[in-house]
């Protein structure tokens, strides 16, 4: 095992060997992504309902759920469950009760694409899309894929998909209409300009990679598109060695949404080599601090953090630690706003429960759920911009990282 590996083995063990004790305090087994996440025994659909039942009583993260008496659902049910539907749906409204919209259960389709995720690929069309003013903007398309084939362009809106209104839906809940099974088609109905026309476009397999990088002078750009795949830890150090040369990092989480904790956590430490990156509150208001491990990497150069309504979650663990001890700059615009932590149960009949039990504070003990994190420097795109392709916030971001480099020497 090369020294790099080993390093990042040895990191993440002792972050899953933590969360495992802060998910053991609060009733439920940790989740690796080496883990074997499919639950092959089948049993009817009945039976999945009490299940389900069971295990959001144990482990959800507000033992109040949702200040009412969860006894009521145990029997609501019996005797009425006859299908995978009626299942779904007696499940689903069990959750909504919790009014917690990152509680929900996953059919077979729909877990099976969750762990697709996480080993990095998905089946799309290949972009990158952003929510501005409630309009859904194509950022960019990736190279090779099914978008680029059908000349979808960056600054293209999205004003439907498969018909389905694509004004005011979030950036998660058009990625869900987008994405579906290998070689099936979306339709979508574009704006460019003033020209509106419609594209069928065939989803494929999409390889991620999570981080990309890029030197500009001595000014060294890493983004990082989502913390969900299990590559992203090694492939976050390839950026690093590709920009070593520079005298600061521009940290790109534009539009990145979360995924696997201990991502986030890796990637803190390597700019913060001392003291707690996060902080975990269960539900029997048990809090874990997560500190910072030694390393024989540590990154000293100025940073400065891109962020944006998009940035979720994972992303905000990272620019929370960040900004919180100082260790770097925010731009852009106000972060989601996704204190909450959750784990993916896996169920039976391939089924799953994706549950928060948990919130997490960032070090400084700032709970952001609802509030999100605030830039250093806000800075809005306009339509123009989007139009003329300027990426003003990086822009800015560059400018500022120049001043702190000549500061620092």
């Amino acid at each position: 095992m090369k020294r790099k590996e080993l390093y990042i083995f040895i990191v993440m063990v002792f972050t899953l060997f933590v969360l495992n004790k802060v998910f053991m305090n609060i009733n439920h087994p940790v989740y690796t992504e080496t883990e074997e996440m499919v639950n092959h025994d089948h049993i009817s659909p009945q039976k999945l309902v009490d299940n389900v039942w069971k295990v959001i009583k144990t482990n959800y993260y507000d033992p109040t759920m949702n200040n009412q008496d969860w006894s009521r659902w145990e029997n609501r049910y019996d005797g009425k469950i006859k299908s995978d539907e009626d299942a779904k749906v007696a499940i689903d409204t069990m959750l909504a009760s919790l009014n917690d919209p990152y509680s929900r259960f996953m059919n077979k389709t729909e877990y099976n694409d969750q762990n697709t995720s996480i080993s990095s690929k998905i089946s799309g069309i290949g972009v990158n899309i952003s929510s501005i003013a409630g309009k859904i903007h194509i950022i960019n398309v990736i190279d090779g894929t099914p978008a680029q084939n059908a000349n979808l362009q960056a600054g293209d809106i999205i004003l439907d998909i498969d018909g389905k209104d694509a004004n005011g839906l979030s950036i998660a809940e058009v990625a869900n209409l987008v994405r579906g099974p290998e070689n099936t088609f979306v339709q979508l109905t574009i704006l460019r300009n003033k020209d509106k026309f419609t594209k069928k476009v065939v989803r494929k397999e999409i390889k991620i990679k999570t981080v990309k990088s890029s030197v500009d002078s001595n000014i060294g750009y890493i983004q990082i598109s989502s913390f969900i795949g299990s590559t992203t830890p090694n492939e976050f150090l390839e950026a690093i060695e590709k920009t070593k040369d520079t005298d600061g990092l521009v940290i790109d989480l534009r539009g990145n949404t979360g995924g696997l904790l201990p991502n986030a956590i890796f990637i803190a430490n390597l700019f913060i080599p001392h003291g707690k990156i996060v902080s975990i509150v269960g539900r029997n208001g048990y809090k874990y601090d997560i500190q910072a491990q030694e390393t024989d990497l540590e990154i000293k150069k100025p940073v400065v953090v891109l962020v944006d309504g998009g940035s979720a979650s994972a992303s905000e663990i990272l620019s929370g630690a960040l900004k919180d001890y100082k260790r770097a700059k925010l731009v852009g615009t106000k972060t989601f706003g996704k204190g909450m932590v959750q784990k993916i149960i896996p169920l039976e009949n391939e089924t799953g429960l994706n549950l928060t039990v948990a919130k997490y504070l960032t070090p400084a003990g700032t709970d952001i759920n609802k509030k999100g994190i605030k830039p250093d420097i806000e800075v809005q795109f306009t339509e123009k911009n989007i139009r003329n392709r300027e990426d003003v916030q990086l822009q800015t971001a560059k400018n500022l990282l120049s001043k702190m480099i000549s500061q620092n020497r």
